[in-house]
């Protein structure tokens, strides 16, 4: 009994701390979005994405924040101005800060199943998340990893050749004319120069192969 009481008082003092922790990435956030109700939205958007929401499209992230509609998610994603590059770039630093230095870069892949053909990116190729060829979206993701704990710090979404040929899907999905068809590998090495330019350097030492030939640790 006493061992699930202190089981019990330390999950309460963690989920304290990560609730105070939240609210200081909340503000953190802050001077990336010029209106007030834009910042609002972007924490309420990351506390949904934390949260044990069974499905993270935007109903399911608004039903998690409690608002009744997700007009608000879908303004911010759509409309509002912010740099979504800045805060990549923030959120690099945030990790740096909180993991410490001398970290490993992690570069995978991963599909999100998709039903329509809509999504921007969105084809029949393989994914590793069903272990077959679906209809999907797949990006290529940076993460940055220290004894301390790893985080996603980069990303890029994989636009299938058949998409940068077509324009009026292009235009529908709102995919800029300047992005042009980059193979996994290509959207890998941009993310870790990016790194490197950010001041990562990870030892020589500790890169090799991993997932796939273009992952680098």
């Amino acid at each position: 009994m006493g061992a699930q009481v202190e089981a019990e008082h330390d999950e309460v003092v963690l989920a304290r701390r990560l609730a105070k922790e939240f609210e200081r990435v909340a503000a953190w956030l802050e001077p990336h979005f010029r209106r007030r109700e834009a910042h609002e939205a972007a924490s309420l958007y990351v506390k949904a994405l934390l949260s044990r929401a069974e499905r993270k499209n935007a109903w399911g992230l608004a039903e998690a924040a409690g608002r009744p509609a997700p007009y608000c998610f879908q303004h911010l994603l759509l409309r509002a101005k912010w740099n979504e590059e800045a805060v990549r770039d923030d959120v690099l630093a945030y990790a740096r800060e909180q993991l410490g230095e001398g970290g490993v870069l992690v570069v995978d892949e991963t599909g999100f199943l998709k039903k329509g053909e809509k999504s921007a990116g969105v084809a029949r190729q393989y994914t590793g998340t069903a272990g077959r060829i679906e209809n999907c979206q797949v990006g290529v993701f940076l993460a940055y990893e220290t004894p301390r704990g790893h985080a996603l710090i980069d990303w890029e979404l994989y636009l299938p050749e058949q998409w940068t040929q077509s324009r009026p899907r292009r235009q529908e999905a709102g995919v800029p004319d300047a992005v042009t068809f980059r193979t996994k590998t290509q959207l890998a090495q941009v993310m870790l120069l990016r790194a490197f330019e950010a001041g990562l350097h990870p030892p020589l030492s500790r890169c090799r192969e991993r997932v796939a030939p273009w992952s680098c640790v």
